[in-house]
């Protein structure tokens, strides 16, 4: 049985208060609040375990390599992965896009070659895109979202042509909660032979993944969003690939041999972890990713479903109100902004004097904004500790809010 009551005990954060009021924290597609075990696993990596990996014979190095090596198969399971040394470690999301585009797309893309991407897609999978496009003449071809904010995967199958050469797209978008059927993409893609780099940072967090039966070639993850330390991360990549790729970076544990004139890589994964790693914060994430499994992916989807639906529906009552994109199947995130002039920082902190914590900016999306015709928008995205009760929190809130503006 999901207890959403026992499981908010596990977050020694949610206790606290925020100016005088119960904290309500619904920044989750930012940054997600970590539990206790991961907590502990932390103070404890540092005070008690803590060693270089890789690098010594002694009882603490030997210590923190078999629990930081552990963490492959930890993200190998909650992937659905058949090989753990298909995960590269990462620091995040924006490392794995990048390592994908510098180790990947760089040495074979020429000028004219196309990256299709959809409007939706977060900062993360824009900017690496846009480089290859400034050195390298990569021509970026986007997909629109329809009026209510889904994506219609035809249309992304549609743009490939002769010259795609990748699809880079999101699973869920951050903005507007949208969920992306991209194993349709991913099984056209295939029969046209092009590669698909599935940024996860957000589908991983509300729903079950399994990138086998996905079908994509990349598929990168981070930590942080997974109520895991900041600086964790991973990117799954299909062997295929992985042969495919160069080093990213070069220094310690991705070589063989290293001589005056010559350079022997290691094999992948490690070929693609240069330098020390963050050892402390990839265990923390094997911490997060257990409890995670631990609570099932399944039941977490089906609690912040039904909070989604009794947000949704709180939501829809207020005619002043603008929620942007209503797809089916949305995940729990609510971007939305208020008639008239308040502008979107204005009412985040209007909420955060009631201790409700929302997000305010582009999100990082700005193609996104642009297509919406907004500069900026307030973001509730909820996690699997939030309550029907905080929706509530929210609503009056915001009531607050137009009333001040009105």
């Amino acid at each position: 049985m999901y207890d959403v009551s026992e499981i908010r005990r596990d977050f020694p954060i949610l206790s606290r208060e925020v100016n005088g009021k119960p904290l309500v924290y619904l920044d989750n597609g930012a940054s997600a609040q970590k539990p206790q075990v991961v907590i502990d696993a932390v103070t404890r990596g540092y005070a008690e375990e803590y060693a270089n990996v890789h690098r010594g014979l002694h009882f603490l190095s030997n210590l923190a390599t078999e629990k930081y090596e552990a963490v492959r198969g930890t993200v190998a399971r909650f992937l659905g992965a058949r090989d753990e040394e298909e995960v590269v470690f990462t620091s995040g999301t924006t490392e794995g896009i990048n390592l994908v585009a510098y180790s990947w797309a760089m040495p074979r893309l020429e000028p004219g070659d196309e990256i299709i991407l959809s409007v939706m897609e977060h900062h993360a999978n824009v900017v690496p895109w846009h480089f290859l496009r400034e050195r390298q003449g990569v021509v970026i071809r986007w997909v629109d979202v329809d009026a209510t904010g889904a994506l219609d995967p035809q249309q992304v199958i549609d743009a490939i042509g002769p010259k795609t050469k990748l699809i880079a797209i999101t699973h869920l978008s951050n903005v507007l909660g949208t969920v992306v059927d991209v194993k349709t993409i991913c099984a056209a893609a295939r029969e046209r032979g092009v590669p698909v780099l599935i940024d996860g940072s957000q589908s991983v967090v509300h729903m079950p993944v399994n990138v086998e039966e996905i079908g994509c070639d990349f598929y990168a993850i981070t930590g942080h969003k997974l109520y895991g330390p900041s600086g964790s991360g991973a990117i799954w990549i299909r062997r295929e690939r992985m042969d495919e790729m160069r080093p990213f970076m070069g220094g310690g544990d991705m070589i063989r041999e290293v001589h005056k004139d010559s350079v022997t890589y290691a094999e992948p994964p490690m070929k693609f972890e240069a330098g020390t790693p963050g050892i402390v914060q990839q265990i923390g994430l094997g911490v997060a990713l257990d409890y995670l499994m631990d609570l099932g992916m399944e039941n977490i989807a089906a609690h912040e479903a039904s909070v989604a639906s009794y947000a949704k529906a709180r939501m829809d009552g207020l005619n002043w109100l603008q929620v942007q994109g209503n797809a089916p199947g949305k995940a729990a995130i609510f971007s939305f902004t208020l008639e008239g002039s308040a502008h979107a920082h204005d009412i985040s902190t209007i909420l955060d004097k009631k201790g409700v914590a929302v997000r305010a900016g582009h999100h990082c999306a700005g193609p996104l904004m642009d297509h919406l015709g907004v500069s900026a928008t307030c973001r509730a995205s909820f996690g699997l500790y939030n309550t029907e009760q905080e929706v509530d929190a929210l609503i009056d809130a915001l009531e607050l809010a137009h009333e001040l503006f009105a």
